[in-house]
């Protein structure tokens, strides 16, 4: 394996069982709406997707949607995956959990419940999500969730509508007993289109995954923090996990006590977020029609599963073999030392140039090597 190539290792799935929603979320990928959708995998069908996913590993299979709580055979197709010895969690905007429902998923058993709730004020909430008393519903079926004993996740799409509001969604996340926060950063892709004029600026989320990390540091294993679409963050938590630790040598050398190594609060996030973008390297999407992508937003085919089986798409897809190779990232994603363990997001990249290759464009971080670069062509065209 060259040095620019990232070995394939699947880590998660995640499927959208179902493109039918009882909200019309503003932000949604899909452009989700109630009713039925023609086309959709059979149970059969998905069983046979397990399957050959087993072929390649057992990656974590995060069933999602639209609301997969709107397909009936949801349990059903879970628990096949579970009793395969795959490791099952659903995404979920939480207005469908109730009792009965959470005895169902207790029985899978689902591993992790993930619940999206993007303000902490009941009337912002419904809004955003197209529906009275969303909010209310949402905080019941988290209630009905760790009351059986699933933990729960709270999911989070920031834009500058609710960026001022993190603060308390994160204290909303610790009342409620979840155990991870996971900001999701805007992709406009779907529905989430209308929503590009509150998309965050390339510095506010340079200050927004800045604030995850301090919280993070400052929480520790109270709560796990999981930055989404945000790859960068792991150039931010390798360079403050520097300026900690040449802070800490200084305090050891000035008091003769020895510094805290590793992340502060006891909780290293490297231990869990081992890349940025893993599209195509760790993780891949399914569509409620069998499409596999890189990730949900990233539109780009790399197969069907009506078509060939979803293991030789992993190891075979053009696209998936593109976004392994490094030395084929263009501008200064191409040139940057971090992309290794960054690699932007491919999927905003094809948004915003049409080539997923390109370079993130909501990253303020300038490389070195493409500093240098533009330095001497400046000092060429000056001497």
């Amino acid at each position: 394996m060259t040095p620019d190539i990232i070995k394939p290792a699947l880590q998660l799935v995640a499927w959208e069982l179902t493109k039918s929603c009882n909200l019309l979320c503003a932000h949604c990928r899909a452009s989700a709406e109630g009713g039925h959708y023609e086309g959709e995998l059979t149970t059969e069908e998905c069983f046979q997707v397990i399957d050959d996913i087993l072929k390649v590993g057992k990656p974590i299979l995060i069933l999602t949607g639209g609301e997969p709580l709107a397909r009936s055979d949801v349990f059903q197709i879970g628990k096949y995956a579970a009793g395969k010895g795959l490791r099952v969690v659903m995404g979920s905007n939480g207005t469908l959990i109730n009792d009965d429902a959470t005895a169902r998923l207790k029985e899978i058993p689902l591993a992790r419940l993930g619940v999206s709730l993007d303000f902490p004020i009941p009337e912002m909430q419904d809004r955003f999500r197209g529906k009275a008393g969303a909010f209310d519903a949402a905080l019941a079926g988290i209630a009905s969730a760790r009351k059986a004993g699933i933990p729960v996740q709270i999911n989070s799409t920031i834009t500058k509508m609710n960026v001022a509001y993190l603060d308390d969604l994160l204290d909303l996340a610790l009342k409620v007993g979840a155990t991870a926060f996971h900001p999701f950063m805007l992709v406009p892709t779907g529905r989430g289109k209308g929503l590009e004029a509150v998309e965050l600026s390339p510095e506010e989320y340079e200050k927004t995954l800045n604030w995850i990390y301090d919280r993070q540091k400052e929480l520790g294993d109270r709560m796990f923090f999981k930055p989404t679409d945000a790859p960068h963050y792991l150039r931010i938590m390798k360079q403050r996990q520097k300026q900690d630790s040449q802070s800490d040598n200084s305090t050891s050398q000035s008091t003769g006590h020895p510094g805290h190594p590793g992340h502060p609060g006891g909780h290293n996030p490297a231990n869990s977020i081992t890349r940025g973008c893993l599209a195509g390297t760790g993780f891949c999407f399914i569509s409620h029609r069998g499409k596999v992508q890189g990730c949900g937003y990233l539109t780009v085919e790399a197969g069907n599963v009506r078509e060939q089986s979803f293991d030789r798409i992993w190891a075979d897809s053009p696209l998936f073999n593109a976004l392994r190779d490094l030395s084929l990232m263009k501008g200064k994603c191409g040139a940057c030392e971090y992309k290794r363990i960054c690699g932007g997001c491919r999927a905003r990249a094809y948004e915003a140039t049409g080539d997923y290759l390109e370079a993130e464009p909501y990253c303020v971080y300038q490389p070195a090597a493409w500093c240098k670069a533009a330095s001497s062509e400046i000092s060429g065209r000056t001497i």
